[in-house]
């Protein structure tokens, strides 16, 4: 029984590990499209990262600080065992990655 529960616990810290890599992929992804998408002319539609960039002359900056913003919460949340918020902010992210690439193909 021991050795089921301690597999459990193991089984579930890997997954935490996996939720929160996957939740930094997915900033450094939102990023890099949201730099893309405006090396080409379009605006940003947040508008927290929109007055970031109004406030910073370098863009890679402005998302920079709000992206490790971001990280330092997805951690929070990955080690205090909030698997199920992981989950669902990298479902979000990943709608957003992959709005900002549809958008750019259609461009």
């Amino acid at each position: 029984m021991e050795l089921v529960l301690l597999a459990r616990g193991r089984r579930a810290a890997i997954l935490g590990q996996m939720l929160f890599l996957g939740f930094v992929v997915l900033q450094v992804a939102d990023a890099l499209t949201t730099l893309l998408f405006l090396h080409h002319g379009v605006g940003e539609a947040n508008p927290l990262i929109r007055v970031a960039l109004s406030a910073c002359a370098d863009p890679r900056l402005a998302l920079a600080a709000p992206k490790l913003f971001a990280v330092a919460l997805g951690f929070y949340a990955w080690r205090s065992d909030r698997r199920g918020l992981l989950r669902k902010m990298n479902v979000l992210f990943a709608l957003c990655a992959g709005w900002n690439l549809m958008a750019m193909a259609v461009r």
